[in-house]
């Protein structure tokens, strides 16, 4: 943990989290992972071995705390790690309104349906088994096709075909779903653009964008004209 020899509370602050990667896997405690394959899925880039300097050193700081429940182990915020909650959240709402390009290297399919598999609200789809099927045209065919499967309150995300019968089927990039999901766009400029198309029964394809839903940032104010 480096130092910035200053009492100032912030550098205090930045000496614990300004190490690459720590406020996102902060960021996933807060989203509800607790074990270590779930952290890594929401950070795929991180090395298995940097995820464990970070959790170490967070659990040094007495951000976050380490259990072992039946051999095995979890992680959860203390108290201190809880409270930073509102940071995680201000420094998104502020990515969201003022650093809003996305490059080639920002899009990840594995996370943005990662994403998706554990904020969905599950209350909006129908009860039955319900299986939707997506094809990015963007990204390399192996990691082109993806299901996602509910069946009452349990979700599954796969990206190999589960053998079920889908009930509608999304076929669009990458890049627009990711935007679509982040809320710069919505699901009229996506479906007008000619950008996606949805197969699928009338009511089916009228209730997706419910049961899809859209990320927790979504709604937040883009600023509107010129602000240089």
């Amino acid at each position: 943990m480096s130092a910035y020899g200053q009492f100032c509370p912030v550098a205090k602050a930045m000496e614990v989290l300004d190490e690459r990667w720590t406020l996102l896997v902060v960021r996933e405690l807060l989203s509800g992972s607790s074990h270590f394959n779930e952290l890594r899925r929401g950070v795929p880039r991180m090395s298995p071995a940097l995820l464990s300097k970070r959790l170490r050193t967070l659990q040094r700081a007495g951000v976050v705390r380490r259990s072992e429940h039946g051999g095995r182990t979890s992680y959860s915020l203390t108290e201190s790690g809880r409270e930073l909650h509102g940071i995680v959240e201000a420094l998104g709402v502020w990515g969201v309104r003022w650093v809003g390009e996305l490059g080639a290297e920002d899009l990840d399919p594995h996370l943005l349906l990662w994403d998706m598999k554990r904020t969905v609200p599950l209350s909006a789809w129908p009860r039955s088994r319900t299986v939707v099927a997506i094809e990015f045209d963007d990204v390399e065919a192996r990691v082109a096709h993806w299901w996602i499967v509910v069946v009452g309150n349990e979700i599954d995300v796969c990206d190999y075909d589960p053998g079920f019968e889908v009930t509608v089927t999304v076929r669009t990039g990458l890049r627009h779903l990711t935007r679509l999901w982040r809320g710069d766009l919505d699901w009229p400029q996506l479906l007008a653009s000619g950008d996606c198309a949805v197969d699928g029964p009338s009511d089916v394809r009228r209730d997706l964008p419910h049961w899809l839903g859209r990320s927790a940032l979504a709604d937040v104010p883009r600023p509107v004209g010129d602000v240089g």
